[in-house]
Order: structure tokens, then sequence, then C-alpha cells
């Protein structure tokens, strides 16, 4: 099959390679994208041979790129016009069993296209004259996409044992591409789970954030949930699991609650940070929950002590310290004050203490409220957004109080007497 390669840029490089006696191809996301009419300006260059000295070739032959080399990592970039091309020679690579570090050796091209993580992303097109825009495709790549299926190119333990970070990658591109797993890959998940430890946190979280971002991230979270990941990766929103009845009172599954609350807000914002908001919001439920025969199941607190476990959970997920850290400690903290204040006469004071206490997040907490409401009593859930609709008025009301009342003039009757 051949793709339509159009660009100067394919063709400078298909030329150089024929200069350099080197086969060399555009493999994986961007041919995956290609294929699906996908936008994409990242693409992988392999070569069988060096992709380094390829890469530098290359970037002395653009006038205005720039060139950087990865050398822990034995892969080579170029930048130029809109394009990030990466350059990587053919090889082999794998894990050892309780290792964190993959031994990367060099390889043929059969073996570099063996190491792909799924079907879709070891296909390649031809960059050499004589085969240019030919569609390389081993393992049926082009039907798994007709079928919308994520699979692996090899036998699923293999790969995933080779290197265990595919299992969340597979996981990440079932959510972003709206893809089915197969029952095989799917099992292969199951099996291999655990040897999702042996990465550093930082990978994984990466994926994570990735899956986060997808248009329904409520996908990735129930194949992580139930593959086994969840339960190892992220053992707090895992303990947020389960429907407990006492006396004929039972509360909801604020696991599955959290995950609406998360494609809910996704509808609003693409902010990876509001997201996280989301899904840390009722973290503390599990260990705040109680039950009091009159009033049934409780949580109270779970907004303050959820506040508090922003912090150890972003450190062990490696996630960053700082102002988004704090910006979810805030909106966990604060997520209740909006709904709370929909339920009772709203005074102009008591919705001044809340927007000085959301500063400039107040939008993205209502975003937040609105997004949590999730029973599934219709007139229940409409009667609340109208509720949180009159809160909105008011803010809006409060601050333009507040913004004529501290405005001052830039002539006041002291410059005028002066004059």
């Amino acid at each position: 099959m051949q793709l339509p390669l159009e660009g100067s840029i394919f063709k400078q490089l298909g030329t150089l390679a024929d200069n350099m006696n080197l086969e060399a191809y555009i493999i994986g996301g961007y041919v995956r994208d290609l294929v699906m009419g996908r936008p994409s300006k990242d693409i992988d260059v392999v070569v069988k041979g060096s992709g380094i000295e390829f890469a530098k070739a290359f970037s002395e032959s653009m006038p205005g790129s720039k060139f950087n080399y990865f050398g822990n990592f034995g892969t080579a970039q170029v930048i130029c016009d809109e394009f990030e091309i990466e350059f990587v020679g053919a090889r082999k690579e794998s894990y050892e069993r309780q290792s964190r570090k993959p031994v990367v050796e060099e390889g043929s091209l059969e073996e570099d296209r063996n190491r792909r993580d799924l079907t879709i992303n070891a296909m390649g097109i031809s960059l050499n004259k004589e085969t240019y825009g030919l569609l390389n495709d081993p393992f049926n790549g082009l039907e798994d996409i007709e079928n919308r299926m994520i699979r692996t190119p090899l036998e699923p333990d293999k790969t995933f044992s080779d290197d265990p970070l595919r299992m969340m990658r597979a996981i990440r591109f079932a959510s972003q591409l709206g893809f089915d797993i197969s029952e095989e890959t799917f099992d292969g998940i199951k099996r291999n789970a655990n040897r999702i430890s042996i990465i550093s946190m930082e990978r994984i979280s990466d994926e994570l954030n990735k899956i986060i971002l997808s248009p329904v991230p409520s996908i990735g979270f129930n194949y992580l949930n139930d593959t086994g990941l969840m339960e190892i990766i992220f053992p707090e929103l895992f303990a947020m699991h389960g429907v407990e009845t006492i006396n004929g009172k039972s509360h909801k599954d604020n696991f599955y609650h959290t995950l609406q609350v998360l494609d809910n807000i996704s509808l609003f914002s693409k902010n990876l940070w509001l997201r996280w908001s989301a899904i840390l919001h009722d973290i503390a439920k599990p260990a705040t929950k109680k039950f009091y025969a009159e009033e049934g199941w409780t949580f109270h607190g779970h907004e303050d002590k959820g506040s508090r476990m922003v912090k150890p959970i972003f450190s062990r997920l490696r996630l960053p310290l700082g102002d988004n850290m704090k910006y979810v400690q805030k909106l966990v903290l604060l997520h209740l004050r909006p709904i709370v204040l929909s339920q009772e006469i709203v005074t102009d004071s008591a919705v001044r203490r809340l927007i000085v206490d959301a500063g400039e997040d107040i939008t993205d907490l209502i975003i937040l409220c609105r997004s949590d409401i999730t029973s599934k009593n219709e007139r229940k859930v409409e009667k609340f957004l109208r509720n949180l609709d009159q809160v909105e008025i008011k803010i809006r009301e409060v601050t333009e109080k507040d913004r004529l009342r501290n405005w001052q003039p830039p002539i006041t009757g002291e410059h005028i007497l002066q004059a």
C-alpha cells in the first residue's frame, strides 16, 4: 500500500538515506496518525545503521534546524520547520527481571518492529527512492485501526514482560483513541500487572497524565482498574471502591462516582490539574466514612483531610509539588462550599468569603462543583444546577459591587483644591 508522503522534508530524508546507503523508514505514531487522518508534527525515523550520524547529516542539510543528541537513550532529535524529528538506529531492548533500566542492543529492522508496543504503532513508511511511500505493516495494524482494536505485535506476555510500561501505553492509546483492547492483550496485562513495579514512577505518571487528558478518561481508568494496575499504581483511588449497606442504608460507590466527575469535567476543560482535582476531590472518603443510625453514612471533613492527602499522593506519583499541587489542594478543600451555599440563603458576606478563599480559581471551582453533581435523580440534578446558577449570579453581583466600591477616581477633590 502506498501512502502520500507530501512535503520537502520527507523527500530530503529519502534522498539523504539513499546517498548514505541506508534503509530509512518513518515509523510509529506519525504513520498511525497519517492513516487515521489525525494531525501530527512528531516524526520518528528508524534506519538500519547509525541513527545519530543520519540525524547529524540531515540537520547539516537543513539550514536553521536544531540538533539535539540524547546519549542516555541513543537517540537524536532535529527540530526544523514545524516538525520535531527523532532518529534512532534499528535496535532491540528489554528489561532484566528486576531492573528499571532497559538493555539496548543494535538490532535488525525486523527486531526493531518486534519491540514496538502495539500493532498500530509498528507500521512503517519507506523513505528510500525505490520504495518511497510504501507502507510496511507486518502485524496488520491497518486492520486493527479499522476494527478500533488495541493489540500487541508479539505474544502479549513477551511484549509486556520485555517492557512493562507498554501495559500503561496500551491502556493510554485505548483511552485516547476510544479503541477496545483485545481479549488476549487484556488478559496479558492482567497476568503481568505486577511487573509494572520495576518501572519508574515518573514514567508511569507520564502515561497516567495522558490517560487523564484523553477525551473520556474513564475508559483508561476502568482498564487500569479491571487489569489490576490501579491497585498497584494508585492504591488511594482503588480504596474508594465498593458500596457498604447497614440497616438498609447504602452509600454510592465513590470510585465510579469519581470517574463520572472526571468525565464530566473533561467536557468543560482540558486543564490537567483541574482534572486531577476531580480525581482527588473525594479521595478521603474511605478514611472519613462513618455510619450513624439516624443520619446514615457520613464523610464529615473529607474535604479537609483530602486536601492534606494531595501532597503525599503527588510526592509518591512524582508529580510537581509547586503551584499546580497547591491549586489542587485548594479546589479539593473548597469543593463543597458552593454546593453548601446553593442550599441556603446566599448572603453577600458568605459569597465574598468564597471569592477571597478561591481567588482567581473561582471559575474552576464552580466547574468542579457542577461536575460533582452525579445523582441518577434528574430532578435533583436540575435543582442543584439551578441553585449553582444562583450562586454564580451572586458571585458576579458581589464582584461588581466590590469593584465599584473599590474604584478610586484618578482625580480627587484634594487634587482639585491643590490645583
